[in-house]
């Protein structure tokens, strides 16, 4: 396993990172939930994501109750706040009082004294900035968090979100966690343009397409049974026969390199200095295994080019 550097921070975390959205807690059966995250720290692995709203806190229990066998200054722990945790209306958002109690609730469900990477899960629209940065300042000033970050945030969000830290003397944050894949590229533009002149590094999450990007299905029309794309519209509706055929001559060049067409994918993620970590999910340790070997794969300028050119 190799390491990067988070941002412009003194932080380093694996190029390959595990996450817990739509798996650990609920989709996945815990025993393989339990040996797949045993097996990414095995592997190296020293970045684990989660957030409260991942199973309304499910997945961070079995998060904190598998990674308690480990010494706590070997990991790099994250989660977020800001989706709905309940019906009232303070229980969403990033106002001070959802902040702090959210961040409190998840140290006592993931059973520890403090998160590294503490993540405002999306912008909002309804905070002042400065409410939220403070909240989350006072958090990393009591030791309960170390680093700030954010998710899906554009970067004049983020730009905001520095000038705002800056003139108030807090925490700037150091971390972006977007959507980024072969098929979704907008923060390519942006986002990972600001972040590298402003010491932002990116996590990002779905570098796999939901596992669209390791070959899986072959058919939008004929789903494997049991897989999330049979179970979950958003998920299907995203299989296209055009999206297919590109995945279908992406992995003849992944055999050509005899690498797997997902260990390809998150190659192509990684040739980004920016990106400090690629964020895959695993229902099993067996994809565990086989997206921790992307680690330290090389693309050539030519692969890449090729590449480029099968996603138009």
């Amino acid at each position: 396993m190799e390491f990067r550097r988070l941002g412009g921070s003194g932080l380093k975390v694996s190029e390959v990172s595990l996450g817990s959205w739509l798996t650990y807690g609920g989709y996945v059966e815990r025993e393989n939930a339990v040996k797949a995250i045993e097996k990414a720290y095995e592997l190296g692995v020293n970045f684990f994501d989660t957030a409260n709203v991942y199973e309304r806190g499910a997945a961070e229990v079995l998060l904190g109750e598998t990674i308690k066998q480990f010494p706590r200054e070997s990991y790099v722990l994250a989660t977020k706040a800001f989706w709905p945790m309940g019906d009232g209306p303070n229980d969403r958002g990033l106002s001070r009082k959802h902040v702090i109690e959210q961040a409190n609730a998840s140290l006592k469900r993931l059973n520890t004294d403090y998160v590294d990477i503490f993540y405002c899960h999306r912008y909002d629209q309804e905070t002042p900035l400065q409410e939220t940065l403070r909240a989350i300042d006072d958090l990393i000033r009591s030791g309960k968090v170390l680093y700030a970050g954010v998710s899906e945030w554009t970067a004049s969000q983020m730009a905001d979100a520095l000038g705002t830290a800056d003139r108030y003397l807090l925490d700037r944050i150091v971390v972006s966690q977007p959507i980024y894949n072969m098929f979704e590229r907008y923060i390519e533009k942006e986002v990972i343009p600001y972040g590298e002149k402003n010491g932002i590094g990116q996590v990002v999450f779905s570098p796999l397409a939901q596992g669209l990007l390791t070959g899986k299905y072959t058919s939008a029309a004929d789903l494997p049974e049991g897989s999330r794309a049979s179970k979950l519209d958003w998920m299907r509706k995203g299989i296209t026969d055009e999206k297919l055929a590109k995945v279908r001559a992406l992995s003849e060049i992944a055999g050509e390199l005899e690498i797997t067409t997902g260990q390809l994918a998150l190659a192509w993620i990684l040739r980004q200095p920016n990106v400090a970590s690629a964020l895959v999910g695993a229902s099993r340790p067996e994809q565990v295994v086989e997206n921790v070997a992307a680690s330290g794969i090389k693309l050539s300028e030519d692969v890449l080019a090729r590449i480029e050119t099968i996603l138009g």
